[in-house]
Order: structure tokens, then C-alpha cells, then sequence
């Protein structure tokens, strides 16, 4: 794989990586034959983030090494998973890369399993940056934003402006909306004293959204430090964000797109039982929770269930330590590469109801191929969600 950008679009890029890094430690290089995909997702799988840059995005594209004389077809470039702390050094202050760097090349190799980061500067200077990648299957997750009866869609600065009300300690917000008003306001739990915390309420009218569906009266809760990642990178894009959302419990997905990218963060939020007294005891049917899923080169493992999902629900009540979570599954079918290796992808569902109407975060998570989502860039096309079965 191998990527021009021009000095113009590189704050961009640079703030994605940024934002992923709000996300998890580690993220996703996915070369896909559109365009360049950059994926994540946290370690307790209540976050996921993506955010794909079309091949009109760079100056020059190229997903497949081109092919030898003993060779019928390219070769392409596996997905790189790389660490997050040795990527963020080299896009540390993305203002001064734009002034000063006329373009970046980006080409991975895949025999060494390096990946080089090269900036042409003013006055003849080029700074290279070789990193080490780990080969491995990204995943993705399946949300059918489209089927969510509430849809806001405002100005990034506008969403910005909200959430700077917020202190950086606040860790959960609430989104609650009715057809006459949208109310953002901080998370408390009964064990906050309320003697030593800042509460914060903003309230606004319909007409000062882009974009106004309300279906069902709802109210979610959900992490404020990941969204604080995306408004990183859609206030560089000055690009209008949607909020897709449904009942508490279910996912909420904030999305951003273009003509040349679009990203979208998709956040578990509490249930309704979640948001119950600590002191009640966890009603009978209520899902275990699952564990992380660690689909990487070289380890193979099946997700197991949490048997002891009692004594966890009542002495957790963030979105990261609850029951509910985004079960993960892979993005795409493994390379050939992948597959000479015997590595086994295990995944796990996140698809459960509980007693008194307490559901969990579900985000079906299938192996699309990638080609077909992006056969119709930007407009998305959704295919049936599918439990792909693999050796």
C-alpha cells in the first residue's frame, strides 16, 4: 500500500489519529481497494470508532503492491495494527505539519511488516518514520443507524459550544429529547455528593438543529471522553455531525461524511437497570457480561461469558464496566496471508434483553465485505447482517 497527501489535508488525517487514540491503544491500518480505513475499538467494547478516507481524499492511492512476473494477481495489503503511543509522536502538533510540510507518503512493506510515514518539508527537509505493525484482521461493527426513530444532525461548533460546558472530569453525559426540546445534561449516580459536584444543564429548541427527528421520547447515557474524539476531528472537517439513537441501552452513533470521508463513533450506553439503585439486587435473566474479543495473528481464542455478572452490575455503573457492551466480529474475510497462519477468529454476540425492560447495548457486528459497502461512496449501502463462519 502506498498514499500521497498534500500538506492541505494533512491536519485532517492528523486528527483522526487523534481521535482514535481517544478510543484505544491500538487501532487498525485497513488498505481496502476505495480508499484507506482507519478502525478501533476499546478495550471493554463499549466504543468503536472508524473512519474511512476515499481515494479521492490523497493525492496518489495505491491498496496492491503490483504484481511479479511469477505472480497473476496484486498482492494486497494486509490490515496493520499498530499502537497508538508510536503513531501519535509523529502526528503530534497537526497545525505545524500543515504549514509546514508540502506532503506525506505513507507505504507499508509487508515482508518486514514495517510501515513508513514520510513528510517532505520546506527547504528540502524529509523526515521518515518506520514503524513495526502487527498483521491482523480489523473488525467492524454492523449498525443499522438507519432504523433509529430519534435523528439530530447539527454544526460541529454548535456541539462543540455544548460540550465545553462540561468539566474535562465529567466522564458520562445524558442526552435526553423530546419534539419539543433536546437537553444535554451530567451523569450523577446515587452515590455522587452532590455538595461537591458541578451540574450541568443545556436545553435547546428544535430550529437550532440542522436536521430534527424525534420518533420516541428517550433518554441515553454515554461516555463523554470518546465524543470529545470526534468533535477532534469534524471541527477540522467543518463538517455537520448526526446523532442516530433509539432507547437507553441501545447504541448511540454519532456519524460525520463527505464527499472524500466519513467517520462514525458508535458508544454503548447504560440501561435502564444500570441506572438503578447499586443497593437492589440484579434481577434474574439479566445478560452476563461478555469479554473483550481479541481477534490478532497468532492468538486464537473463543469469547467466553462472565459468570460472575451479578457482583459486576452492582459495583459498576459506567458504559465501559456494564453489561452493556458491542460484541466484535471481523471486518472482512482473513487475507491469505492470514489464513496460512491457522489463526481462528472468535467472536461473541451482545444481543440480550433483560427482566423490567432493561435492554443491552446491541451492535450487530458481521463480516461485510468491504467492497460492498463502499460500492457507492458516500451513500452507505446496507447488507444483511450475517454471522460469517471461520476456519
Amino acid at each position: 500500500m502506498k498514499c500521497v497527501i498534500g500538506g492541505a489535508r494533512l491536519r485532517v488525517f492528523g486528527r483522526a489519529i487523534h481521535a482514535m487514540a481517544r478510543i484505544s491503544d491500538e487501532f487498525w491500518f485497513d488498505p481496502l481497494e476505495k480508499g484507506l480505513a482507519l478502525r478501533s475499538v476499546n478495550s471493554s467494547r463499549s466504543a468503536y470508532a472508524y473512519v474511512f478516507f476515499s481515494s479521492m481524499f490523497f493525492q496518489h492511492y495505491c491498496w496492491a503492491a503490483v504484481p511479479q512476473p511469477h505472480q497473476k494477481e496484486k498482492q494486497s495489503s494486509p490490515a496493520c495494527k499498530l499502537i497508538i503511543k508510536s503513531v501519535l509522536p509523529v502526528f503530534r502538533s497537526v497545525n505545524v505539519l500543515e504549514r509546514n510540510v508540502e506532503k506525506c507518503t505513507i507505504y507499508t512493506n509487508i515482508n518486514d511488516h514495517h510501515i513508513t510515514f514520510q513528510f517532505f518539508c520546506k527547504h528540502g527537509v524529509v523526515k521518515t518514520y518506520n514503524l513495526t505493525f502487527q498483521e491482523c484482521d480489523p473488525l467492524q461493527a454492523v449498525f443499522a443507524k438507519h432504523m433509529c426513530p430519534n435523528v439530530l444532525k447539527l454544526h460541529s461548533r454548535l456541539l462543540a459550544d455544548i460540550l465545553i460546558h462540561f468539566p474535562m472530569s465529567q466522564e458520562e453525559v445524558t442526552l435526553s429529547v423530546t419534539p419539543v426540546k433536546v437537553c444535554f445534561k451530567s451523569y450523577t449516580g446515587e452515590d455522587t455528593d452532590f455538595s461537591k459536584t458541578m451540574l450541568t444543564e443545556i436545553q435547546l429548541n428544535p430550529d437550532e438543529f440542522d436536521y430534527f427527528q424525534v420518533g420516541v421520547d428517550s433518554e441515553v447515557t454515554f461516555c463523554l471522553k470518546e465524543l470529545r474524539g470526534l468533535l477532534t476531528f469534524s471541527e477540522a472537517t467543518s463538517v455537520p455531525v448526526s446523532i442516530h439513537f433509539d432507547i437507553s441501552g441501545k447504541p448511540v452513533a454519532f456519524s460525520v461524511e463527505d464527499l472524500v470521508l466519513e467517520a462514525s463513533f458508535i458508544l454503548a450506553t447504560l440501561s435502564d437497570i444500570e441506572k438503578e439503585t447499586t443497593s437492589q439486587q440484579q434481577p434474574p435473566g439479566f445478560p452476563p457480561r461478555q469479554e473483550s474479543l481479541e481477534t490478532c495473528t497468532g492468538k486464537a481464542e473463543k469469547a467466553s461469558m462472565d459468570k460472575d455478572s451479578s457482583a459486576q452490575a452492582n459495583t459498576s455503573k459506567k458504559p465501559q464496566g456494564s453489561g452493556t457492551t458491542l460484541s466484535m466480529e471481523p471486518a472482512k474475510p482473513g487475507s491469505p496471508l492470514v489464513k496460512q497462519r491457522k489463526v481462528i477468529l472468535g467472536a461473541t454476540e451482545g444481543d440480550a434483553t433483560g427482566a423490567g425492560g432493561a435492554t443491552t447495548a446491541h451492535a450487530a457486528l458481521a463480516g461485510e465485505a468491504a467492497e460492498a459497502h463502499y460500492d457507492k461512496f458516500p451513500v452507505r449501502r446496507r447488507m444483511p447482517s450475517v454471522t460469517p463462519s471461520i476456519a
